[in-house]
C-alpha cells in the first residue's frame, strides 16, 4: 500500500461515516470547488487544491511522499509529539520497520485548519432540530478562538523532526470521529437504553471502553444519576474542542435528553445541568482509539501491515 492510497482511504472511510449524510459532504465539498475555481493564480498557489477533495482539514499527511510504502508496520498514537517520534526512529535502528508515524490529533498544517470542521458540529446540531442559524451563530466565536490559537503555538515543530528523519507522518482527526460518533449513535439507536446506567453498560460492551474501566478513566456519569431516564440521546464527538455552553438550552429544547461525549468542562457541565440534560462522558482517549480502530479495520484488512501502539492508542478490532 502506498502513503497515498493510505491517506485516501482514511478520508474516505471519514466520508462514510459522517454523520451529516452524504447529501451534506457532496455539498460542502461542491462549494469547496466552486470557491477554488474563483481565486486567482496566486491565491491558488497559497489555499492549495487539497480541501476541495478532502472535507476534513484537519486530516493531512505532513510528511512523506505519496509514494512511499506502507508494508511492515505503523506506529499509531492519539498524541504524536517529538517524543514518540524519536521511539519511531529508535525502534527502527533495532530493526522494527516503522513506514508510518499516524497520529490522531491534528499537527502541522492540519492543525492549522483545525477550526474549520467546528462547522460540522452546527450541521449535525441542525439534524437534532436546532436552526442552522442559531448554530452557527453560537458555533462561530468558537471557531473564532480556535484559529486564533493556531496562530501563538509552534505547529511545524513535531513535523519537523520527522522530515529531519524522514519518517512518513500523518493524522486521522475527524475521520475518526466520525467513526465513533455514528458507530455509538447507531448502537444507541439500536439498544434504545432506557436511562443512563443502561448506557454505561452497554458502553462496557465496546472492548475501548472496557480496557479504559481497567485503567480507570472509563465512562462516568458527569450529569444525572445511575437511575435517571436517557431520553432522546445525541452522540456528540466531532470537533474536539466542544461546543459553546450556550447550545445546551437549545438542545433541551429539541428534545435532547442524554448526551454522550468524550468529556466536559466544569463550565458546560454546569450548563448541561442546568437545562435537565444527563451527561456520560465516555472518554477521550478511548473514543480516539475506538474511532482510530474503526478505521484500521477497513484500511488494513487483506494486508499484512502491523499496528504498534502507543500515547494511549490501544488496537481493538471490529471485524
Amino acid at each position: 500500500m502506498k502513503l497515498q492510497e493510505f491517506y485516501r482511504s482514511a478520508v474516505a472511510l471519514g466520508i462514510e461515516y459522517d454523520p451529516r449524510g452524504p447529501a451534506w459532504v457532496k455539498k460542502a465539498l461542491q462549494r469547496a470547488k466552486d470557491e477554488y475555481n474563483r481565486m486567482t493564480t496566486e491565491e491558488k498557489v497559497w489555499a492549495g487544491k487539497e480541501h476541495t477533495i478532502n472535507p476534513y482539514d484537519d486530516t493531512r499527511v505532513l510528511h512523506g511522499e505519496p509514494d512511499v510504502d506502507i508494508k511492515n508496520k505503523i506506529l499509531v498514537g492519539i498524541d504524536i509529539g517529538i517524543g514518540e517520534i524519536l521511539v519511531a526512529d529508535k525502534l527502527r535502528q533495532r530493526g522494527k520497520k516503522i513506514d508510518l508515524i499516524v497520529a490522531h490529533h491534528p499537527e502541522g498544517k492540519a492543525y492549522a485548519k483545525y477550526h474549520t470542521v467546528i462547522q460540522m458540529q452546527a450541521e449535525i446540531l441542525h439534524k437534532f432540530g436546532i436552526p442552522i442559524n442559531i448554530a452557527d451563530g453560537i458555533l462561530s466565536e468558537k471557531m473564532r478562538e480556535v484559529e486564533n490559537r493556531a496562530l501563538f503555538s509552534n505547529i511545524n515543530r513535531d513535523a519537523d523532526i520527522a522530515a529531519l528523519l524522514d519518517i512518513s507522518f500523518m493524522c486521522i482527526h475527524t475521520p475518526a470521529d466520525n467513526a465513533v460518533t455514528t458507530f455509538l449513535q447507531r448502537l444507541v439507536d439500536k439498544e434504545k437504553p432506557e436511562r443512563l446506567t443502561d448506557i454505561l453498560a452497554l458502553l462496557k460492551t465496546v472492548p475501548e471502553y472496557k480496557e479504559a474501566l481497567k485503567r480507570h478513566y472509563g465512562p462516568k456519569i458527569m450529569v444525572g444519576d445511575a437511575g435517571s431516564r436517557a431520553g432522546k440521546i445525541f452522540v456528540d464527538m466531532i470537533g474536539g474542542e466542544g461546543t459553546s455552553p450556550k447550545i445546551y438550552e437549545k438542545l433541551a429544547a429539541a428534545g435532547i435528553g442524554t448526551i454522550i461525549t468524550t468529556c466536559m468542562s466544569e463550565e458546560h457541565r454546569k450548563e448541561a445541568a442546568e437545562n435537565h440534560l444527563s451527561v456520560i462522558a465516555a472518554g477521550t482517549i478511548a473514543s480516539d482509539s475506538l474511532g482510530l480502530n474503526l478505521i484500521l479495520d477497513k484500511i488494513l484488512d487483506q494486508t499484512e501491515i502491523d499496528v504498534v501502539e502507543c500515547s494511549g492508542f490501544r488496537r481493538f478490532s471490529h471485524k
